[in-house]
């Protein structure tokens, strides 16, 4: 099955649309040692735009590429034995996702969005419109947008002619200011964990064991991801929360800032705009006693 995945992906990536594997829990890759904790800084794609040009299947939506050398390459070789679905950029492609979770949701954009092609998902159904925005999630009942700095899943081409991005969306999107989200293209909480940046290094005045430190850690990422339906923002901060309040009374320091970016990174994956994750991750810190 990874084989087609692969030959699914070149084939998109021919068509210009810049793709990405996913693994178990239908989510991308963690990120490799070298990059985890955006030690290196990031990609140049990215929000916060950095020097990192790594040949793995690192940062999610932004290691999608059109590149069938890289998508071909043997750091690739490894995700595509283990995938489990392809997922794409659409921003990357020109393209923007209307996600529909549910019927009503279906309902509401049959009454008030213009026709375009229809992708049937799991739950509902992906409208796909020509032209490039912002992601947001939940931007009202069972609906997120997809498009730049996002990555939906491949379903299939889909049936009917693309059309213009209706205004419509436009207007929703600046309605949008919720925290609490569910991932593109219908995924599930990962079942693998996500390599920790945290190193002991790090953390010389921290009190606890590295076993303690890491354990804790992964039981806070695996509750961020598996909001898969809504909230991984909220459970962002009460992970950091709960997290800052286990080293309160050590000395310091501890590495707060390692775990808070492999907090932020866990709720990413899951759909959670970046800015959010970080606002989240933030006060969650700042508020623990």
């Amino acid at each position: 099955m990874s084989g087609a995945h692969q030959v699914t992906a070149l084939e998109l990536a021919r068509a210009g649309v810049p793709v990405l594997p996913l693994r178990a829990g239908k989510v991308p890759f963690g990120n490799c040692p070298d990059c985890a904790g955006s030690a290196c800084g990031g990609r140049p794609n990215m929000l916060a735009a950095g020097p990192c040009r790594c040949e793995r299947v690192c940062h999610a939506w932004a290691a999608a590429t059109t590149d069938t050398a890289v998508i071909g390459s043997s750091p690739w070789a490894w995700a595509w034995r283990q995938a489990v679905a392809v997922a794409y950029h659409p921003g990357g492609a020109g393209f923007t996702v209307v996600d529909l979770d549910d019927r009503a949701a279906i309902a509401w954009a049959r009454a008030t969005l213009p026709a375009t092609r229809v992708v049937e998902t799991t739950r509902g159904e992906h409208w796909i419109y020509r032209g490039a925005t912002r992601s947001a999630n939940h931007v009202r009942p069972g609906v997120d947008i997809k498009s730049r700095m996002s990555y939906a899943r491949w379903l299939g081409p889909g049936i009917g002619h693309v059309a213009s991005l209706p205004s419509v969306v436009g207007a929703l999107l600046d309605r949008e200011g919720q925290e609490t989200t569910r991932p593109g293209g219908g995924v599930d909480s990962s079942v693998l964990p996500a390599q920790s940046g945290w190193v002991r290094a790090v953390a010389t005045g921290c009190r606890h064991t590295e076993s303690y430190v890491r354990t804790g850690l992964e039981r806070g990422l695996s509750i961020v991801r598996s909001h898969a339906e809504s909230g991984a923002g909220s459970s962002a901060y009460g992970v950091a929360r709960f997290l800052a309040k286990q080293h309160a009374r050590c000395p310091g320091p501890c590495g707060l800032a390692a775990l808070a970016e492999d907090i932020v990174t866990a709720a990413v994956a899951v759909g959670v705009p970046e800015p959010y994750a970080r606002r989240a991750v933030r006060n969650g810190l700042a508020t623990a006693p």
